[in-house]
């Protein structure tokens, strides 16, 4: 067989020689097949016909048809539950290992044959232009707080054009969470860009709000910050692909920065908030040139913030109790009967009454909880204390693990009247110190001490005459013991 290499030898002789028997010699072939080559002018590659023919039948081809009356009729079936289904259709016709031609030649009909695939257009990103914004669950790093899992989201705001991106903790996709993140984004960015770029926020409406009322909302919040909307179509999540990357980029970052870390847990949420800032300060250090640019045609930020709290009017029942955002919260019973405002932001409730804010409380996550504080209740509770037994959010009534235990060693010992002994302890660590009653009753059940409230408030007492705060005066500091110490361990070494 004449190779391509012969064939070069062949023309470079026919230009020395101009003689043909004598190029053919020299390229180690016979003078016919050089002249056939000198004639062509072609290399033996370029005159190969591609071998478009089957040498032998496909296992597949007396039922391709049928193969290809399911693809057409929904191109979403996979090659292997296609497989499977012949497997099971033909017995024993079809080896496991078969399966690859039949994936080969689907994936022929698929880009031969088969519907056209939708096309993405790359975008040229302007300065400036659009600021993009997406919630990101982060519960697969597997973040603890105080050794506990933290589950939790990001809202996570970028600009395309620069890269520069900075996030926010949240625990649902609410306006509220929605609002106070891209208000804490533009206010450390210094500027409002021309569009503000999210998804259709589905989960937030269902949850929160009527579509209405969202829609409200949010066209006030773009409006105070002078910013247009442009959300996404539906199940086109590909049209905020910018930020989409880089909340793969951020969690992956988040990953390596705690693998460096060396550990995955957190004093607290602050402390997780800090991680995160020191993180996006780290990620945008390298994005500053481009940020210039973007820089010289953001918009000014408005005067002031927007109230992004939502407030909802209640009543307070009976129960010394409102219900608000499908969860249940306890006030002070001296507002039962009356009518408060709640403002809702994405971390806090604040309840507001005659035009003052009267309580503040963490927000609950989700829905059909509840969150009783027992200082609301406790001073009717103890003159009612039959009613401790059968209520309904009872174990909000033991702040700690140890006064659950000081109850079920007073049921242990006093069956007839625990509840009244607890229901008097706990009145004394509302009025006077939880954490010192709770230390008390430590110590009292660990030396077997009787659990009454008389003893707790003597003790209590006691302890506070035995330890005042101590008086620390001015310390004097001699440096030059310090200089002797160095001194001595100089002549050590």
């Amino acid at each position: 067989m004449v190779t391509n290499q012969q064939v070069e030898v062949l023309m470079k002789e026919m230009k020395k020689h101009k003689n043909l028997t004598i190029a053919a010699a020299k390229s180690g072939m016979s003078w016919n097949t050089a002249h056939k080559y000198q004639y062509l002018k072609k290399l033996p590659s370029q005159c190969a016909v591609p071998h478009t023919w089957r040498t032998r039948k496909g296992p597949f081809d007396d039922i391709w048809e049928e193969v290809k009356e399911y693809l057409k009729t929904d191109a979403g079936f996979e090659s292997k539950s296609l497989f499977v289904h012949l497997q099971r259709k033909y017995p024993g016709r079809f080896q496991d290992g078969q399966l690859r031609t039949l994936q080969r030649k689907i994936k022929i009909w698929r880009a031969t044959e088969g519907p056209q695939k939708e096309v993405f257009f790359p975008q040229e990103h302007i300065p400036g232009k659009i600021g993009e914004s997406d919630f990101t669950n982060m519960n697969e790093l597997e973040i603890t707080i105080g050794k506990e899992l933290f589950p939790h989201l990001i809202y996570h705001f970028v600009l395309p054009y620069s890269n520069w991106e900075t996030g926010m903790i949240c625990f649902g996709e609410s306006y509220e969470s929605l609002s106070e993140g891209f208000q804490n984004a533009v206010w450390e960015l210094g500027g409002v860009p021309e569009y503000h770029r999210t998804d259709r926020l589905s989960a937030a409406i269902n949850k929160e709000c009527s579509r209405e009322e969202f829609t409200v909302r949010y066209e006030g919040l773009l409006r105070h910050y002078g910013i247009q909307a442009k959300p996404t179509q539906a199940g086109k999540a590909h049209e905020k692909g910018d930020v989409e990357q880089r909340h793969y980029r951020l969690k992956n970052a988040v990953n390596q920065a705690l693998l460096f870390r060396g550990s995955r847990d957190f004093v607290d949420r602050t402390d997780y908030q800090d991680f995160l800032q020191h993180l996006f300060a780290q990620l945008n250090a390298g994005r500053q040139k481009r940020l210039e640019d973007e820089y010289a045609v953001l918009k000014a930020l408005p005067a002031r913030r927007l109230d992004d709290s939502l407030r909802i009017r209640v009543k307070v029942g009976p129960g010394s109790t409102i219900r608000v955002l499908h969860n249940t919260y306890s006030v002070d019973s001296r507002l039962i009967g009356e009518m408060v405002e709640v403002r809702a932001t994405a971390d806090y409730l604040f309840i507001w009454y005659g035009q003052k804010q009267v309580d503040t409380f963490p927000r609950l996550r989700g829905e059909y909880k509840y969150a009783i504080q027992y200082r609301h209740i406790i001073d009717w509770l103890i003159r009612k204390p039959g009613a401790f037994e059968q209520y309904r959010y009872r174990e909000s009534l033991f702040p700690t693990t140890i006064f659950r235990m000081a109850y079920d060693s007073l049921r242990r010992n006093h069956p007839a009247n625990a509840h009244k002994r607890y229901l008097a302890i706990l009145h004394l660590a509302a009025h006077e110190s939880e954490s010192g009653v709770g230390q008390i009753l430590r110590i009292f059940m660990e030396n077997g001490k009787e659990l009454s409230v008389e003893n707790i408030r003597q003790a209590l007492a006691e302890k506070q005459v035995q330890a005042p705060v101590p008086d620390i005066g001015p310390i004097s500091i001699n440096l030059a013991e310090y200089d002797e110490i160095l001194q001595e361990q100089e002549v050590l070494i």
